[in-house]
This record gives structure tokens, C-alpha cells and sequence, in this order.
């Protein structure tokens, strides 16, 4: 295999040819193991045999055998495709959990339900006195209309009645604005 490696490194496709032939079923079982997806595979093999035949002249015998060279450069490529995916996957996540956020804009949120408190309560301040303090007692105090009734010693109907015209009016101004 050698030999093959060394007579791709001076331009003999047929040399390359044979090489490919030998070595690109092992370098896609590497892939493949690596990154258990068929395509990413796939282009890795591809890849990898570009690098082989761009870089053969740097192949050293005396470092290895021209396999284990090839299976190296098969697992670091299939290693750093698994980290790009990775990559790309947190900033996918990233990516939407900012869009999220600025789909969700508190500041603005918070200024609008401000307006609407300070709108309410000038709403609020053009019912009458009598609605005003039984709508105060029933919506912002937590009374019931008959605890209404009691504290302000008034019959129920009454009270019904003020709080019923109370709240239109407060749905007409707050319609308006």
C-alpha cells in the first residue's frame, strides 16, 4: 500500500485508482462508525481521498503503514464533521432561544401594562363616587357583593346595580383609549 501511496504522490492515477479501490470501503466504515449518518459518511470517504491524493508526498513510511495514515485522517475528518454538526446544532439553539426572547420583550410588555394601570385608573376616576367605592371594594379589595353590601350598608340589588354600571362604563373608557 506503500508503494500505491508513493506512486500517488508523483501523479499515477492508475496508482491512485487502485488505492481508492482498496482503502475506500475501510475509510467509510471508519465514517460511517464515527458519525452513524450514510451521506456525511459518504462525503467524508470523498474528502478524505481528495486529501490523500492532494497530500501523499507528505505520507513517511517511516512513521507508519500508508493504512494506518489514511485511517487517521478518515477518523479526524469524521471526528470534526461530528463537531461541526454539534456546533451547528447549539448554535441552531442558540439561534432560536434569542429569537424567543425577542419575540417575548418584557420591557415592552412592561410598558404596556402600565399604560393600561394608569388608563384604568383614569377610567376609575370618572365614575361616580358611589361606583368608584364599589368597584374599588369588590375588584381591588376581594369582596363579595354581599360583603359589599354589608360594609357599605346598602341593599344587594343596589350594590349589583352600581357595580354593573360601573364596570360598562370602565369597558366604554377603556374601549376608547
Amino acid at each position: 500500500m506503500s508503494g500505491l501511496l508513493n506512486r500517488s504522490a508523483a501523479g499515477d492515477e492508475a496508482a491512485f485508482e487502485e488505492l481508492y479501490e482498496r482503502t475506500a470501503p475501510t475509510i467509510y466504515g471508519v465514517a460511517h462508525q464515527v458519525i452513524r449518518n450514510h451521506a456525511h459518511a459518504e462525503e467524508i470517504t470523498h474528502d478524505v481521498m481528495l486529501e490523500v491524493w492532494r497530500s501523499s508526498s507528505r505520507f513517511r513510511a517511516d512513521r507508519g503503514s500508508a493504512l494506518s495514515w489514511v485511517m487517521m485522517i478518515a477518523h479526524r475528518r469524521a471526528v470534526d464533521r461530528v463537531r461541526q454538526e454539534q456546533s451547528a446544532t447549539q448554535r441552531d439553539l442558540r439561534d432560536a432561544e434569542l429569537d424567543e426572547r425577542r419575540a417575548h420583550d418584557h420591557v415592552v410588555e412592561t410598558a404596556e401594562a402600565r399604560l393600561e394601570v394608569d388608563q384604568l385608573h383614569l377610567c376609575l376616576g370618572r365614575l361616580t363616587p358611589v361606583q368608584q367605592e364599589s368597584v374599588r371594594l369588590a375588584f381591588y379589595g376581594g369582596f363579595t357583593y354581599r360583603e359589599v353590601a354589608r360594609i357599605l350598608d346598602t341593599p344587594l340589588g343596589t350594590v349589583k346595580t352600581r357595580l354593573r354600571d360601573g364596570l360598562l362604563r370602565l369597558r366604554a373608557c377603556m374601549e376608547d383609549r
